[in-house]
């Protein structure tokens, strides 16, 4: 009997990653020959690429009518090598605009589908959960509230667990952390994580290093860059540069202008998040990292002015951080666009620095997101759902 086919389409860093995992454990368990759109580490976990998602990742509404042509051609490449290759099972992780477009193809042409990391249809545009239900086969969430949004629309679902419950670990504590970058464990230590995205960088980094030059020059406190997976220290450590002389210069003010250092890490996310007093972090699964990490955290998030215009029409959810949703009140502070300000993320993380108190208070709270966020061994969860379904087809 030949080994089973199976579509993986994942098409950010985050969904690549998630894609990665589940792709090895679905070849232990089936033997399966796994084709689709991913990245470097589902390359890594045998998975036959059609295409990279480096292609199709973009931030933002507006940011998307570039990259069409682009996003068409990855699309049309799937839905065809899908129709010719017929897989028993079509597993689409997150990235919903081209994902559940695919499904449509996909549907149409007899393959089952399944929604890993499922869209965030309760935040947004919540009619497409009739989309989903019509498209998707069933619905493996990683969010405690998903489910019953899901269940109550008449969706087959599971609550899986996050991934990251056991993916999350420091390999080191602050003494060693600071020794290996030259950094003074008895000075306050904030980390910033900027995006995953050169674009999604772009859009935040300016108004981090502005916050962070305030703190700065008030508490003399050192900083922690982390360079996400798939971009470099250098990239990072270039555009950190551009944006610090686009900020004196705009701000003009010469005891606002002081050149503070950075430190730069690379694959050491975790280690800086564990090793930091607080963070300063871009919305997305980086807070999700630092709420398992304990890491107390401003949340900021700025995009283009296009997509902000359109977000606010659609957007439906009481909080932006996914830290807040999960506990369904606001355990961190968080700055959206024209909230996103130097002067009031500085407000903020100097009253965090100054205050063991109000630390400890945002990791009590933190605490109880990492509780909502399952037992851990989502993946292997996961994939003994998705291998009970092969089975059957």
């Amino acid at each position: 009997m030949s080994a089973p086919q199976i579509l993986i389409s994942a098409g950010d860093p985050s969904g690549e990653m998630y894609g990665a995992l589940l792709a090895t454990e679905l070849r232990a368990r089936t033997g399966a020959h796994i084709f689709g759109l991913g990245g470097p580490r589902m390359r890594e976990a045998g998975v036959e690429l059609l295409a990279d998602s480096s292609e199709v990742a973009v931030v933002g509404i507006s940011e998307v009518v570039r990259r069409l042509p682009s996003v068409w051609r990855v699309y049309r490449r799937l839905a065809d090598e899908a129709a010719r290759r017929r897989p028993g099972l079509a597993i689409l992780v997150d990235f919903p605009d081209f994902n559940l477009r695919l499904a449509h193809r996909l549907h149409a042409a007899g393959i089952r589908c399944v929604y890993f990391i499922s869209p965030q249809v309760w935040a947004w545009r919540p009619g497409r959960v009739r989309l989903i239900k019509r498209l998707v086969e069933r619905v493996l969430c990683i969010f405690p509230f998903e489910e019953p949004f899901y269940r109550d629309a008449g969706v087959p679902v599971d609550f899986v667990g996050h991934p990251l419950v056991d993916m999350v670990k420091p390999t080191m504590d602050r003494a060693a952390f600071c020794a290996r970058h030259k950094l003074d464990p008895a000075k306050p230590l904030v980390a910033l994580l900027p995006g995953s995205r050169e674009s999604e960088i772009n859009h935040n980094l300016p108004g981090m290093i502005g916050a962070s030059s305030f703190v700065s020059y008030q508490t003399g406190a050192q900083f922690v860059q982390a360079a996400a997976p798939g971009i470099t220290a250098q990239a990072l450590a270039d555009m950190t540069a551009r944006h610090s002389a686009l900020e004196i210069k705009i701000r003009g003010r010469r005891q606002l202008g002081i050149r503070f250092p950075i430190t730069m890490v690379q694959n050491a996310t975790y280690d800086a998040l564990a090793a930091c007093d607080c963070a300063i972090v871009a919305s997305g699964t980086a807070t999700v990292e630092a709420a398992l990490l304990g890491t107390p955290m401003v949340v900021v998030y700025r995009v283009s002015g296009a997509t902000a215009f359109i977000a606010r029409r659609l957007v439906r959810t009481p909080h932006f951080a996914m830290v807040n949703l999960i506990a369904g009140r606001r355990v961190v502070p968080e700055f959206i666009q024209d909230e996103f300000t130097p002067q009031a993320v500085a407000s903020v993380v100097r009253h965090l620095l100054d205050s063991p108190a109000n630390r400890e208070e945002m990791k009590q709270g933190l605490a109880e997101v990492r509780a909502r966020l399952g037992p851990g061994g989502a993946i292997a969860r996961a994939a003994d759902i998705l291998t009970g379904m092969i089975s059957k087809s």
